[in-house]
């Protein structure tokens, strides 16, 4: 069993005590920098009654971007597939 790592990670000023896998803590660290980074934005960009409607903010944004790969990427793959059907095809049509 690999060696647990205790890190903080201060989100939305508040402080998070994790105990992690050593491999997870950069991911960890720079998910961190962009919710303090996409907060900053929020904040400055709009009127904002609390850091509760802020992290909301940054949750639905995160999560529409991972949505979003997504479908981009299941339609990378049909277009793929549709390519290959037609080489196959081409293929086919040559060799029959």
């Amino acid at each position: 069993m690999a060696d647990k790592l205790k890190i903080k990670l201060s989100i939305a000023d508040r402080v998070y005590p994790l105990t992690i896998n050593p491999e997870q803590e950069e991911g960890l660290r720079k998910a961190a920098k962009k919710i303090e980074a996409m907060i900053k934005q929020f904040e400055q960009s709009y009127a904002v009654r609390d850091k509760q409607d802020v992290l909301a903010m940054c949750a639905l944004q995160f999560a529409a971007q991972v949505e979003q790969k997504t479908i981009d990427k299941d339609g990378d793959m049909t277009n793929v597939a549709n390519r290959l059907n037609a080489l196959s095809d081409l293929l086919h049509d040559h060799l029959s």
